[in-house]
């Protein structure tokens, strides 16, 4: 049985690799991958790995589990601590996120008139503190900072410049990312990752949390494929490599929006007196180690807030979650019962993404439940699924925000279709709609639901669910409820309210229309799941996508040989063909820049430097996620020949 290794610090690893010389960095890779398996739990909460007879690195994490700093990680060996052995144990470990969560927020405004922060909150955050996609848990930095924050984020209020040590940060960072991108995920190894955390921690001290967060992304997607983790998608990370490069590159030239540093706590502000009702619940695990449970709010106005509780723990404290206590003002309720009940607010808290806040001030009161049908959540359903991710789409903010912003939609079950559900909207001349698991894990019940949901073509559902933006008519259900009014539906129990959590509540037969129950008829036959419509699937774009994704594979010569390979006619002949001109060209500087191999005076090969080439990757891959997400947009509207 493997002993589990305590997370470690970006900024220990990053400068215990630094200490090494070139003769050692060449063999870091190799010790790293060797020495997990020698790791031994001790009794004091230490692991220790043996290197031969004289070599003995101990890992002493702090009080929070963490290694964060240098003295925590010694070698007994005489080249300690710029020893191989020492940077192999910490490259071993797991990456910690940045900072411990951020504490609860104290309430230090006075509160403002009732309703006053209906406006603020766009949306839900699933995701709560410390999760994979937040690239972890942010930092809990002075009060201060925070309200510089806030103040940033004001349209009204003066943005400030970036400063020359934000200015040299960035830089330093987009050198690290196309250095990591030239390298590609073959030589991406621990010496590559150690510059990029070391660029991140320059970032992260800079004030840059966000340069810092998609840097951290990429160091975590490029161990994940090193290691050929299952988790791993080249996909995700191609999309971190192009977020890290934006973001730097936008940085380091100076024109950038100065908002584009991100926030590095969260700022809350006097909410004043709200009145809150539970839409759904649903668990949140990170692969970081965070685990726990989002319940979505909604306020009469159509104002959305949640709650999150998110805490080390994993899977256990994910499933767990769903009915731990909503620590809020003094609140009787758990999660399950404030997921369809309600709270009346007072001297509330709200963060800008409308997460509520505990501070010391905040009393609340529980609120009988509404159901969806007749409480504020109804006009999410009287809206087409299509006019929500268009209204999505057309807001910069709010396409940025898909992952904490749900729709709700009446469909009809057509049946299974290989890894998805396929379903048409409850409307005339409606596409075809494909839902997938909120969440893959096997030990949640989001597959399992889905799966009994299938089983029943003709079913009318009620679905709440988040769009998947990356796919053709994608949405991921987080909820279900019966349809008004129709026979063939699901038969939930009087207190779920009209609704199932898919999260936490396991669907059963008892739950569904009687084996006798006729299904009524589903309007225009419904095609073969092979046939569904698939902009995506249908354009000439993947040859993009297959060779920024070689890039990111195999580096800057894969992109290189892949390009001599194959004539350019016919490589981006079908993309011209389709009209789309712009990828084409975008595909061919990058194939040139890659095979570009400048001389010296003296007609030897010198090594390029990677910018250039990672301009031309950017470029092609801003440009394709641009052009897919339209397609993904025409999917929402698209109806079935």
């Amino acid at each position: 049985m493997s002993t589990e290794l305590p997370p470690v610090a970006p900024e220990v690893l990053a400068e215990a690799v630094e200490s090494l010389t070139a003769r050692l960095r060449k063999k870091l890779d190799d010790a790293t991958a060797a020495c997990a398996a020698a790791a031994v739990g001790e009794a004091d909460g230490s692991v220790t790995f043996r290197f031969g007879e004289d070599a003995l690195v101990t890992l002493r994490p702090g009080p929070a589990g963490t290694v964060t700093e240098a003295g925590q990680a010694t070698c007994t060996c005489l080249l300690a601590p710029r020893c191989l052995h020492r940077a192999a144990a910490l490259g071993a470990a797991p990456l910690a996120d940045a900072a411990p969560p951020e504490p609860e927020p104290a309430a230090s405004a006075a509160p403002a008139e009732a309703g006053s922060a209906g406006a603020a909150p766009t949306g839900a955050a699933p995701t709560g503190v410390g999760t994979a996609d937040a690239a972890s848990a942010e930092p809990a930095e002075t009060a201060d900072r925070a309200d510089a924050d806030a103040a940033a984020t004001d349209p009204v209020a003066p943005v400030a410049a970036l400063t020359a040590a934000q200015l040299g940060a960035a830089a330093a960072l987009w050198h690290a990312a196309a250095e990591a991108l030239a390298a590609g995920v073959t030589a991406g190894g621990a010496v590559v990752q150690a510059e990029l955390l070391r660029a991140a921690h320059t970032a992260r001290l800079a004030g840059l949390p966000r340069a810092e967060a998609a840097a951290l992304r990429v160091v975590r997607g490029l161990r994940a494929a090193r290691e050929r983790r299952t988790a791993h998608r080249l996909g995700d990370l191609t999309g971190s490599f192009r977020e890290l490069l934006h973001t730097a590159g936008a940085l380091a030239s100076g024109a950038a929006d100065p908002a584009l540093t991100g926030t590095s706590r969260r700022a809350y502000t006097a909410g004043g007196s709200l009145q809150v009702h539970g839409l759904c619940r649903e668990p949140v695990l990170s692969a970081t180690g965070y685990g726990g449970v989002v319940t979505h709010l909604l306020a009469p106005d159509g104002s959305r807030y949640s709650i999150s509780d998110v805490r080390p723990g994993g899977l256990a404290r994910a499933r767990g979650a769903g009915r731990a206590s909503v620590a809020l003002g003094g609140a009787t309720l758990d999660h399950a019962g404030l997921a369809r009940g309600g709270l009346r607010i007072v001297g509330a808290t709200v963060s800008a993404e409308g997460r509520l806040g505990a501070g010391r001030g905040v009393k609340a009161t529980p609120l009988p439940g509404a159901r969806w049908t007749d409480g504020p959540a109804a006009p999410l359903f009287a809206r087409p699924a299509a006019e929500a991710v268009a209204a999505l789409l057309a807001d910069p903010a709010g396409a940025a925000d898909t992952e904490t912003t749900l729709i709700g939609c009446d469909v009809v079950v057509v049946g299974p279709a290989g890894d998805h559900v396929l379903v048409r909207e409850a409307r005339p001349h409606a596409p075809l709609l494909r839902l997938l698991p909120a969440h893959p894990h096997p030990e949640l019940p989001h597959t399992e639901n889905l799966r009994r949901i299938a089983s029943y073509p003709g079913l009318r559902l009620r679905v709440l669910g988040r769009p998947d933006l990356d796919r053709a008519a994608t949405l991921r259900p987080v909820a279900v409820g019966p349809v008004p009014g129709e026979a063939y539906t699901l038969r939930l129990p009087e207190d779920w309210l009209g609704r199932a959590d898919l999260g936490y509540e396991r669907l059963q037969g008892e739950h569904f229309p009687p084996p006798d129950a006729t299904a009524p008829a589903c309007g225009p036959a419904a095609e073969p799941a092979a046939d569904a419509p698939d902009p995506l699937a249908d354009s000439p774009l993947w040859r993009v996508r297959r060779l920024l994704e070689t890039g990111v594979a195999g580096g800057r010569r894969a992109v290189a040989e892949a390009a001599r390979g194959t004539a350019p006619l016919a490589a981006y002949g079908p993309l011209r063909r389709a009209g789309l001109t712009g990828a084409a060209d975008l595909a061919a500087s990058l194939a040139a820049e890659a095979d570009r191999r400048p001389r010296d005076a003296f007609g030897r090969l010198a090594d390029p430097s990677p910018d250039g080439y990672a301009w031309a990757w950017l470029a092609a891959a801003t440009h394709l996620a641009a052009a897919e997400r339209s397609l993904v947009a025409a999917s929402w509207t698209a109806t079935p020949s």
